[in-house]
């Protein structure tokens, strides 16, 4: 079973939906701006993508400039402003048991087929 946490509105997103469904697996979508990911379900994404909470952001958003973020801010801080502000997650994200990818680009989700 893959689950991706998805956005349709990102072409990224789409085309890795798209990949993802010419597999022959069960894939769960999520659209994780409806059904926003906890501090403890990001926790979990971060552990299993094994990087750092800063490298899960979109840096780019106005909202991290708003809340002050930094690459220096504490992991504690980036977590919590990924669970209240979904729109800062780095999309899409494919997960597969205990793993799971970025897909960016897209094909980098076919790693768990």
């Amino acid at each position: 079973m893959i689950t991706l946490w998805h956005n349709p509105r990102c072409s990224k997103s789409r085309a890795a939906l798209a990949l993802l469904m010419k597999g022959d697996v069960p894939l769960t979508v999520r659209r994780y701006l409806l059904d926003v990911p906890n501090v403890i379900e990001i926790e979990a994404a971060i552990t299993a993508l094994d990087i750092a909470p800063i490298e899960l952001m979109r840096r780019g958003e106005a909202v991290f400039k708003e809340l002050g973020l930094t690459p220096d801010s504490p992991p504690k801080t980036l977590v919590q402003a990924l669970a209240d502000h979904p729109i800062l997650i780095e999309r899409p994200i494919a997960f597969q048991g205990s793993r799971a990818v970025i897909g960016r680009p897209p094909e980098a989700v076919l790693e768990l087929l």
